[in-house]
């Protein structure tokens, strides 16, 4: 579950998930929805998420911009189509090598949904390991 605009790590549930598996392979992940993404970020330093957050919301702000005028796609909320723009930007699926059911993520790296509507939703990634 998202709460607004946001990075929301689920490495955890992630690994979880692998340790059950105990094997190498490659884990890929998607998520189902059209207005968020995914990505390996920075884990260390919430500000890293914050600020990418806020780089998203400048780039491609509300339809209530007046910056964002010429976009018609403006029946659900202000942030849709600009979600839709963004999940267009960053990517919606992610591959990860595995060994002895363990990602091999850097130091530093955390697997995250990109929420990018400002209600919250129930955001579905399907994992499989390969």
């Amino acid at each position: 579950m998202t709460n607004g605009p946001g990075l929301y790590d689920f490495t955890r549930e992630v690994n979880l998930w692998l340790s059950e598996a105990a094997q190498d392979g490659l884990l890929t992940l998607f998520i189902q929805h059209t207005s968020a993404s995914l990505l390996i970020q920075e884990n260390c330093d919430p500000e890293v998420q914050t600020d990418i957050a806020e780089f998203l919301h400048r780039l491609v702000p509300p339809t209530t911009d007046p910056s964002m005028h010429y976009l018609t796609h403006v029946y659900e909320s202000p942030d849709d189509m600009p979600g839709h723009i963004k999940a267009a930007l960053l990517p919606v699926s992610l591959s990860v090598p595995v060994r002895a059911g363990a990602m091999l993520l850097g130091r530093w790296q955390g697997i995250y949904v990109v929420e990018h509507r400002s209600a919250p939703h129930s955001r579905q990634v399907v994992a499989h390991l390969s």
